[in-house]
This record gives structure tokens, C-alpha cells and sequence, in this order.
């Protein structure tokens, strides 16, 4: 792993950039090696994603994309995870490629977590020609800015993801939606400034929330690391209660 420029930073406050950077997107450039004739070409194509409770990007790809070909012959694969939107000066703002390999997965978890972070993609997530896949991260370059980079390996960015909070997550994702959607927009209105109505919690990891409303995310991080449904209850609250004091 190649050094950080900036000496400041150590490596966990490196991969928590990264994190964050990845879980507040919901689309990256995808960049796989398509066949063309004897030889194989970079190839860079757009593509929705979801993220895991341990940073692997899932993505849903039908079997009739160029990228999914290429996937096929050679599962070696990144994603760019753009940050610099709306900057004067995009070179000044963060972004992260994530290196590692594609495999298709018949887990039904990895599916519900795509499905909910991308609801829409439900009208063709049946289909007999698309699959999902799970990229197993190898390692990660993080260009934060100008003067900002490091190569950051793969277990660094990964964490154990906490079982109890795994297998709770369905169940207090839909209990905040159907029970206290209200709070949820909330909190995207106070403590994130975000306008609009229908705001619905997609997602809970140990560290933050995912939040959607029609075709605009969020990202809300908790006060602290959780690591199960008491824990994430406790940090719900205090959320919903520094969103009520709010000015």
C-alpha cells in the first residue's frame, strides 16, 4: 500500500473517508477489461449501486451488457465513486476507486439490500437475464483533493460486520418506516437541510443510515458505532431527538 501524501492522516481516518465517500453514493463508473478480438480493451460503463455492511458494492447487471461480457472472461473490476459534484473546482473535491473482483451471488440478503437502497430496480430484478453480483474489495484509491491520496488496502476498509445488527436491519428499517416515517423526514429535514417530503429509511450499518426519497439519497451518520438493534435503537432516538430540538 503506497503511503499517504498528507502525514496527518492516518490510515483509519483514511478508510472512514472512503467509507462515508461510498455510502453516500448510489452510482459509480464501472471499469472492466471487455474482450475485442485477441486482446481486451478498458472498458467504462454506469452502473447503480448498493453497498454492504462490510463496503462491498453490489450491483444488479443484465447478461446482455458489454460490462457483464467482460465480467465473464475476467472478474478483475473497479468502481469510481464520484464526490465532486456540484464543485466550482471538481479536482478539488474527493473521490475513490475501489479495485477488486465481481461475482455473481444468489444471496437473498445482498438482493433485499440492493432492492431497497433501488427500488425501482424491482420492476426488472426478476428478469432470467440479470444477476446480481458482489464485489470483493482488493484495495481502494482515495484522491481527496489536491495533495490528498494514499492507496488503502482492502482489509483496512473492510469491517466486521456486527451479525445481530445484520440480521436486524430489515426489521428496523421497516419499523422506522412504518411506524415512525414522520421522524425519518425529520431528521433528513433538520439535521441533513434536506428539502422535500417522503424521505424513507433504505438501510442501517454500523455506521449511519441510508436514506431515499423518490430519486434523491442520503446519507445520515450515527452519533457512534453500533454494533446491534439495542445499540442502533439508542442512537435512532438521540437522532430523532437532536431533530426535534432543532432550530
Amino acid at each position: 500500500m503506497a503511503p499517504a501524501e498528507n502525514p496527518s492522516e492516518s490510515p483509519p481516518d483514511l478508510a472512514r473517508t472512503v467509507r462515508e465517500l461510498v455510502r453516500s453514493l448510489d452510482r459509480a463508473a464501472l471499469a472492466s477489461a471487455l474482450p475485442v478480438n485477441d486482446s481486451s480493451w478498458p472498458y467504462a460503463s454506469l452502473v447503480i449501486v448498493a453497498v454492504d455492511h462490510d463496503l462491498s458494492p453490489i450491483l444488479l447487471l443484465s447478461d446482455l451488457a458489454e460490462h457483464t461480457k467482460a465480467i465473464k472472461q475476467d472478474n478483475r473490476v473497479s468502481l469510481l465513486f464520484d464526490g465532486t459534484g456540484g464543485l466550482a473546482q471538481p479536482l478539488t473535491g474527493p473521490r475513490a476507486t475501489l479495485v477488486g473482483l465481481a461475482t455473481a451471488t444468489e444471496d437473498e440478503r445482498l438482493k433485499k439490500r440492493f432492492l431497497a437502497r433501488h427500488p425501482d430496480a424491482v420492476m426488472y430484478a426478476g428478469f432470467k437475464d440479470f444477476r446480481f453480483y458482489c464485489v470483493a474489495i482488493e484495495r481502494a484509491h482515495l484522491v481527496g483533493g489536491f495533495g490528498r491520496i494514499a492507496w488503502i488496502d482492502g482489509a483496512a476498509l473492510r469491517s466486521d460486520p456486527p451479525p445481530a445488527l445484520v440480521a436486524a436491519e430489515e426489521g428496523i428499517v421497516s419499523h422506522m418506516n412504518e411506524d415512525h416515517a414522520e421522524a425519518v423526514g425529520l431528521c433528513a429535514a433538520k439535521l441533513l437541510k434536506l428539502p422535500g417530503e417522503g424521505w424513507r429509511m433504505t438501510g442501517i450499518d454500523s455506521e449511519g443510515i441510508d436514506l431515499r426519497a423518490g430519486g434523491t439519497i442520503a446519507r445520515l451518520a450515527l452519533p457512534n458505532p453500533v454494533s446491534g438493534p439495542d445499540e442502533a435503537r439508542k442512537a435512532l432516538i438521540s437522532l430523532v431527538g437532536r431533530a426535534r430540538t432543532a432550530q
